[in-house]
C-alpha cells in the first residue's frame, strides 16, 4: 500500500506490505528495497466489474506467494531498471 504527499507534487511517502505489513524502505520519494507492485481493473465477464485493485508485497511476502504457483513464474534478464 502506497501513500503519496499531496497531489501537486505526488512524492512517495511510505510503502508497506499488504500481505505482512512490514513498512519498506523509502528515502527522498524512492523505495530503496524489492517490492512487487500488483495493479488490475476488472472488466467484463467478472464479479468485480470496474473496481481497481492494486497491492504492495515485500520481496519475503512476494516469494512465499509464489512459491505455491502450480505453474511457476516465467524468469528473464531485464536490460533495463524502472
Amino acid at each position: 500500500m502506497r501513500k503519496y504527499t499531496k497531489i501537486e507534487d505526488n512524492q512517495l511517502l511510505e510503502v508497506r506490505c499488504n500481505q505482512c505489513g512490514r513498512l519498506l524502505q523509502t528515502e527522498n520519494g524512492m523505495l530503496k528495497e524489492g517490492c512487487f507492485h500488483g495493479e488490475n481493473v476488472f472488466g467484463y465477464f467478472s464479479t468485480k466489474d470496474g473496481t481497481r485493485h492494486s497491492f504492495d508485497l515485500c520481496e519475503t511476502c512476494y516469494d512465499s506467494l509464489i512459491s505455491k504457483f502450480e505453474i511457476p513464474v516465467e524468469e528473464s534478464e531485464a536490460n533495463e531498471y524502472l
